[in-house]
């Protein structure tokens, strides 16, 4: 079998799941949220199986291909950093040449999904390849990447819900809201656990760019969610399970904001607050389902 003596034999299939992340579901699964919230409430609680089938499958290798470009963007950066100088191009476990054939094999799966979809779908999900590709650099330039990041996300919602109704109307865009606002929220949580260390190399963060105003910044990113998904409920008429489910997403984010005004939190948390809102996602989509009907 074919091994990686950098990491005492461990089988080469092994570092690969490492570096898609597999090892780590919660960052495949949120990225999977907002496209089952807009294929789900675009037809209203009853999509057609094969295309929820094609929109996971779809999620999981887009995320994995963001996965491997992030980290060929990264590869001598990451050693820097306590939390990723593990990663198998940072540690040199596998080298560049196998990670752009990974990457490329996975873009080449999300390809094969996106010519299930209709013809405004599929061109969605080819607007997206640019900024897949071009988020890790946004670090480099852009002192808020994390924007950047959320309009990725966000097109998981326009290609699932366009892939229902062959359009893009006004819920569309309140739930494309809502997942732009959320994902800055959730990531902004997450690059605080590194603002020390972005700021030693000379990266750009939205933890450094607020500063000491993050934990508000995340508050308003959280509470414009909220707004914009009551009144995405209240547009398409979405039932009593919905509002019970926004309900505690909102106790649950106002928990978070509660925790990050704490003086002294430990990095540890902010990898569990990101963690928590996985679940928070999938409170949200189960009473989008069960609102829908």
């Amino acid at each position: 079998m074919l091994t990686t003596p950098e990491r005492n034999q461990e089988p080469v299939w092994l570092v690969i799941m490492r570096l898609l992340r597999w090892h780590k579901p919660e960052g495949r699964l949120i990225l999977m949220i907002p496209a089952l919230w807009a294929v789900f409430l675009a037809a209203a609680g009853q999509p057609p199986l094969p295309l929820v089938g094609v929109i996971v499958l779809g999620t999981l290798a887009t995320s994995a291909a963001g996965c491997v470009v992030n980290d060929l963007w990264d590869k001598d950066i990451d050693p820097e950093v306590e939390r990723t100088r593990d990663r198998p191009l940072a540690s040199r476990a596998l080298s560049i040449k196998v990670g752009i054939v990974v990457a490329i094999v996975a873009l080449a799966c999300a390809a094969i999904l996106a010519f299930y979809l209709n013809p405004l779908s599929f061109w969605l999900s080819v607007a997206a390849v640019p900024v897949i590709l071009l988020y890790p650099g946004a670090k480099r330039v852009f002192p808020v990447p994390q924007l950047v990041l959320s309009i990725a996300w966000g097109f998981a919602v326009l290609i699932s819900w366009s892939a229902v109704t062959q359009n893009i109307s006004q819920p569309t865009w309140l739930l494309w809201g809502a997942t732009v606002l959320w994902t800055l929220g959730f990531d902004t949580v997450y690059a605080m656990s590194d603002k020390e260390d972005d700021r030693r190399i000379g990266i750009n963060s939205s933890a450094l760019f607020f500063g000491k105003y993050a934990p508000t910044a995340i508050g308003i990113f959280f509470a414009g969610t909220v707004l914009l998904l009551a009144w995405l409920g209240a547009a398409i008429n979405l039932h009593l399970a919905f509002w019970i489910s926004l309900a505690l997403a909102t106790i649950a984010w106002v928990w978070q904001y509660w925790r990050l005004i704490q003086p002294h939190l430990p990095n540890a948390a902010y990898a569990q607050m990101f963690r928590q809102n996985v679940w928070i996602g999938f409170i949200l989509l189960a009473g989008m389902i069960a609102g829908s009907f």
